[in-house]
């Protein structure tokens, strides 16, 4: 393969960006020491959790054993995804063409920026500082030929103080030799996950006494396809240098999100419902357009003095403008204490949608579901939130306290904390199955007697 054929890439890379992720989503950083843990082992860690001895790959016994305060906090793909749009979306004012690779690392091609900013390393440290107005200090680039080699350098980059690492065209052959072979198996560039084909070459070539890049870049193509295929060889470019893929920037998505601000603020519930009408009719219509329904919907409500409420509100079908409005309103009246002052911007962002085909009605209506739908709604919408129910059971020592009841609309959770999970712990002292088929609110006096009418007493044994 020519060297002309490979494409100047440049790559950023947010180390630990779980971690950035869930300090978003709380608002603040945590003092405590953190790590985010999937399948038990440790992919993110704070600087305190590392300065205790914490790092990424370690088993989470090995972590809380090094770190006995150390929080633990299950892996959230979407979490991390959810805060890294924003960061997409500030790259791409400055410099179009982004590909994201996944949360926490973005390539780009090299050419255009470093043309119009000046230069690669130029270009690079215009993005860092767009990238620190928004608040994020800790971000290392990487520039080479290919994104690859370029996801290597900004892995190299390893301190604060250096934060851009350019390695020169031609060079990436160099650079990549003393590397272990076990970088094929984590590149995210393109490279098959652990457990594939990557990983079972790697694992093999650590058998054969192959250590580094190098010493696979030095062996025999023709070899290597023989043995191991064209996922064989593309592996075998990769750690030569010659990595020709071409940058695949991500189309932005649409802008779903729909925002009011209120000057002055409103302190009265109806009066902020009422003003964020048209908000809630256009975020409908922007949805519309592009056929699609709103069946989660993510309410933020911002007050005078920076407070905030934020909430996900389920619907058993899809939200329209009405609903949209209901659930503003009920969320300030469930959050009246946390918004100790007016309400000065209200937000509507889709969490989750679907087509909107999957919710058209059909040629003869659904019958009876639909007519109990629309009662029930109209309802909830008269009394409020919680004013219909339906019963759930939960997870709980007493038998009253596993009914659970659950707003019409909301689904029953099956996340960690929801019914399903709360349900499958243990609850030592709980009544075994089969379980009483009624059980009373006020306790019922119950005693045992014999044939001839005398009382049977139980003693402690």
């Amino acid at each position: 393969m020519e060297a002309a054929a490979v494409q100047r890439s440049l790559v950023l890379w947010f180390p630990d960006w779980a971690i950035t992720a869930l300090a978003y989503e709380s608002g603040a950083e945590s003092v405590v020491p953190v790590a985010v843990v999937e399948k038990n082992l440790v992919t993110a860690c704070s600087p305190s959790a590392r300065a205790e001895g914490v790092r990424v790959g370690q088993r989470r016994r090995d972590a809380q054993a090094r770190c006995s305060r150390l929080h633990v906090v299950p892996a959230d793909i979407a979490r991390d995804q959810r805060a890294f749009a924003p960061v997409l979306a500030g790259i791409e004012e400055r410099a179009p063409g982004v590909q994201a690779v996944r949360p926490g690392l973005c390539a780009l091609r090299a050419r255009g920026p470093a043309r119009y900013y000046g230069g690669e390393e130029e270009a690079a440290a215009m993005l860092r500082g767009v990238l620190r107005e928004i608040g994020i200090d800790d971000v290392r680039v990487g520039i080479a030929d290919g994104p690859f080699t370029a996801e290597q350098a900004a892995t190299a980059a390893t301190t604060r103080a250096q934060p851009i690492f350019t390695v020169p065209r031609g060079g990436a052959a160099g650079f990549l030799a003393p590397l272990s072979v076990a970088v094929l198996d984590a590149a995210a560039l393109g490279a098959p996950p652990a457990g594939s084909a990557a990983a079972d070459l790697v694992g093999l070539l650590a058998r054969l006494g192959v250590q580094t890049l190098g010493q696979f870049a030095a062996m025999d193509a023709d070899r290597v396809r023989e043995r191991f295929g064209d996922r064989g060889i593309r592996l075998h470019d990769l750690a030569g240098g010659r990595d020709s893929r071409p940058i695949r920037p991500r189309t932005p998505p649409p802008d779903l999100d729909r925002e009011i601000a209120f000057e002055p603020p409103l302190e009265i519930a109806d009066q902020v419902a009422f003003g964020a009408r048209r908000t809630a009719d256009d975020f409908i219509a922007g949805l519309g357009a592009l056929d699609l329904v709103c069946t989660e919907l993510r309410v933020e409500l911002v007050g005078d003095r920076g407070e905030r409420s934020e909430r996900v509100w389920l619907h058993p079908g899809s939200f329209d403008a009405a609903a949209v409005i209901d659930r503003v309103r009920w969320q300030l009246a469930e959050q009246q204490e946390g918004l100790r002052s007016g309400v000065a911007r209200v937000r509507l962002s889709p969490e989750a949608v679907d087509a909107a085909s999957h919710h058209a009605p059909a040629i003869f209506g659904s019958g009876p579901e639909e007519r109990v739908h629309h009662a029930l709604s109209r309802v909830q919408a008269m009394l409020g939130h919680r004013a219909v129910v339906t019963p759930a059971i939960g997870g709980g020592r007493w038998l009253a306290e596993r009914q659970v009841l659950v707003p019409w609309g909301d689904r029953h959770a099956a996340g960690p904390g929801g019914l399903a999970a709360q349900r499958g712990r243990p609850w030592p002292g709980s009544l075994p199955d089969p379980l009483p088929t009624t059980v009373f609110a006020e306790p019922i006096p119950v005693d045992v007697r014999a044939l001839g009418g005398e009382l049977v007493d139980i003693d402690g044994r």
